[in-house]
């Protein structure tokens, strides 16, 4: 990217997608001004000059209103704006801000939209701005899709040029030297003669300058730290355990709460009896709440003793309650009433299948997969008569508010969220259930800060799950080449679920069913790939990668199946078929890093898979070993393109964790239900990859596309059907199931 450009004031407030992306939408709701929410209290003495920059006595503070949930989103925000500022960031603060329809996504809801990344039309670049339309009207203040960096990307570096040429007009009008003689250092305008104008004591004087509206972004030649390897902004503090999370929150007279609701969602409760737990050591309370019952404590662990004291009677399962049960649901669903999109369809599949020398069929299956952050819901809630303050970590701050004003009585502008630093997520934080059982909590115990926490089997037990899923798959090869590739998926609906439980209305088809799968770059001359929807089950919810995070493996392993019947390699066979150059330089790229086509020697194996996903495309290489004691994975190579790599060390980690976080659920995690209860309720059941197990990584990022991108997730959808890909390499078994452990085992 690297361009220099002048951009109006009004485009981080109006978000830049609309506008690079060359359609003008010229309706007067989105094109005025959303209302900058730092300006409400502002005392004297202090300025902002948009809704990401604020200055008082204190000093600078950045506001980075994208959550923080582990992938460093807050440390890229900051560096983004203080690129622009002139600010190191140890001279600074760093706050999400409030609740915000300034602080909207103008990005994620593409990802809803049948738009292949790849696709330039001028109905693709219509939908990327209509994003950023939908964003802005609804004021969608929302962290997921791998959407922090591309859509913050040029905002936040506008929030601080805006900010550092508002101060140095203002340094220019107390001083009466022109604004050509001044420049910028370390939080300061600096005169000709070398004096240093702090901005904190400029802050007074730019309270009367009027905002300079139009600014030069800078070349990021000249950046010091974005695009250079440098220590994220919290890195310290979890290296060190000083780590503030939400969890961790303590306040003067606060009191411990947990929950217990039926472990089968929604399924409500009949009744209960409290009378040992009220009789139990720090109980204060046991209270009533939407399908179960609270318990309020003087500290956590006696609050999680008593509820489990509690005897309660549980309502029946309101959906298919078996996994077997709801497999065949799933299997049931490949018909034409429950066809829900063919984004797909090219060349004449159904000929070629018919006139080919050689058909193959296969059927895969993906699991149910937890969220399992290692921070368990928790939140801190105080409720006065005019008044709800609340404490969490969240990914969806507006609706969390909009949520708990409904639930409590009163207006959104009287509930004041704090959002805090998350332990994890993976897309749990996207939802407000917990949020809306410390409400209830807080209603019948007004004006008294409680702690809710929920056990770890609460955790579990509770999640809106990754939707399990079914491929039904048949391709045609003739020629040594891949000719025909058909490909059905059917899921549970991601987004009608999810949007279900916030409110809001599931329109059209739901592309998470079959992303990471539809808009594959491959040009095979008879390629279809049709989803189809299966009624609501289990309620389900966003994981690492959504949709991607299981049809990466449903095509990968596939398509691998495919190279083989047709006696080809793998990846000489994608390099041929593959339709974009980006994509293409990222296998050429893995290629090269494994040496691919070097004999491993006996008993090992070598697999390749490559997804498209959230724009990225991602290659990884897997190298296993098949020993006495099971297959040993050890070494994966992985190539993404973004764009621009603006934190090279945070770059590595992530395409690094979401490399084990594919592996490990491949290898062994699944979610199965009796009676609409999860069976596994701790981490002895879902066992992640041990670090033992923990192959080298070695990774590396490329930058020749002109558009910046997300990589928070990209990393997870290849590592499951490479791993597949590299046990047949080595063993000769196709499997066809997750997790591989209920075939094979792990070293």
């Amino acid at each position: 990217m690297g361009r220099i450009k002048t951009i109006a004031r009004r485009s981080f407030l109006v978000g830049s997608a609309a506008i690079l992306g060359g359609v003008a939408f010229g309706t007067y709701m989105y094109k005025r001004e959303v209302e900058n929410p730092l300006e409400a209290g502002l005392a004297d003495g202090e300025v902002t000059f948009n809704p990401f920059v604020k200055i008082d006595a204190k000093g600078v503070t950045l506001i980075t209103p994208r959550a923080d949930v582990g992938q460093g989103a807050y440390s890229v925000q900051a560096h983004l704006i203080a690129a622009e500022l002139d600010v190191d960031l140890d001279q600074v603060r760093i706050d999400p801000g409030p609740p915000s329809a300034a602080y909207y996504n103008g990005v994620v809801a593409v990802e809803g939209m049948p738009i292949a990344a790849t696709s330039e039309t001028f109905l693709a670049r219509a939908g990327r701005g209509a994003s950023d339309v939908v964003g802005k009207l609804m004021g969608l203040q929302l962290t997921g899709g791998s959407s922090t960096v591309p859509d913050m990307y040029d905002r936040l570096r506008m929030a601080g040029a805006v900010a550092r040429e508002t101060l140095i007009a203002a340094a220019a009008t107390q001083t009466g030297l022109a604004v050509d003689q001044l420049r910028t250092e370390k939080g300061a305008v600096v005169l000709p003669d070398g004096t240093r104008l702090d901005y904190v004591d400029l802050a007074a004087v730019a309270v009367e300058t009027p905002v300079v509206e139009d600014v030069v972004l800078r070349d990021p030649a000249i950046w010091q730290s974005l695009g250079k390897p440098h220590q994220r902004t919290d890195i310290l503090a979890k290296s060190t355990g000083t780590q503030e999370y939400g969890i961790d929150l303590k306040m003067d007279a606060m009191v411990h709460a947990t929950t217990r609701t039926n472990p089968a969602i929604g399924g409500g409760i009949l009744g209960f009896d409290a009378t040992e737990a009220r009789t139990m050591r720090g109980v204060q309370a046991v209270l009533p709440i939407t399908g179960g019952i609270a318990v309020v404590a003087d500290n956590t662990w006696r609050a999680f003793q008593a509820a489990d004291a509690v005897a309660c009677e549980w309502g029946p399962s309101p959906y298919v309650g078996d996994t077997k049960q709801q497999f065949a649901a799933v299997a049931e669903s490949f018909i034409e009433e429950r066809q829900d999109s063919r984004f797909k369809d090219e060349g004449d599949v159904t000929a070629a299948l018919e006139t080919a020398e050689t058909v193959l069929e296969a059927e895969y299956r993906i699991p149910y997969l937890a969220h399992a952050p290692l921070e368990p819901m928790s939140v801190v809630v105080k409720l006065s008569a005019d008044r709800l303050d609340i404490w969490t970590g969240t990914q969806i701050p507006r609706f969390v508010q909009d949520g708990a004003a409904a639930l409590s009585g009163l207006d959104s502008d009287q509930v004041h969220l704090h959002v805090l630093m998350s332990g994890g997520s993976f897309g749990r934080r996207l939802e407000d259930d917990y949020v809306r059982q410390a409400v209830e909590i807080a209603m019948q115990l007004p004006d008294t800060p409680i702690k809710m926490v929920w056990t770890r089997e609460e955790d579990m037990t509770h999640d809106f799950p990754r939707p399990l899923a079914m491929s039904r798959a048949r391709g045609a090869v003739a020629d040594g080449a891949v000719q025909g590739f058909d490909l059905s998926i059917a899921a549970p609906s991601v987004t009608e679920s999810s949007l279900g439980r916030l409110g809001q209305p599931a329109m059209g088809p739901d592309v998470a069913i079959v992303a990471g799968a539809w808009d594959q770059p491959f040009a095979i001359p008879h390629y279809r790939v049709t989803g189809y929807r299966v009624p609501a089950m289990v309620p389900v919810s966003s994981w690492r990668s959504v949709g991607a995070s299981g049809n990466g493996f449903l095509h990968e392993s596939f398509m691998d199946e495919l190279c083989h019947a047709a006696g080809v390699d793998p990846l000489a066979e994608r390099l041929r078929l593959c339709s974009d150059d980006l994509s293409r330089a990222v296998l050429e790229e893995v290629g090269k890093m494994s040496d691919w086509g070097r004999d491993l020697g006996p008993k090992r194996g070598r697999g390749l898979a490559f997804t498209l996903a959230f724009g990225v495309p991602t290659a990884q290489v897997v190298e296993v070993s098949d020993t006495p004691d099971g297959i040993r994975i050890d070494k994966v190579f992985v190539v993404a393109e973004v764009g621009r790599v603006l934190d090279p060390v945070n770059f590595e980690a992530q395409l690094s964790g979401g490399v084990i976080w594919g592996l490990g659920h491949a290898m062994n995690c699944e979610l199965t239900y009796e009676g609409g209860v999860a069976q596994q309720d701790n981490f002895h059941a879902f066992e992640a990859m041990r670090l033992y197990q923990t192959p080298q990584i070695e990774v590396r990022g490329l930058e020749n596309g002109e558009k910046i991108r997300g990589i928070g997730e990209p990393g997870v959808p290849p590592a499951a059907p490479a791993l597949g890909n590299a046990i047949f390499a080595a063993t000769g078994q196709r499997i066809r199931e997750l997790p591989f452990s209920k075939s094979v085992d792990f070293a």
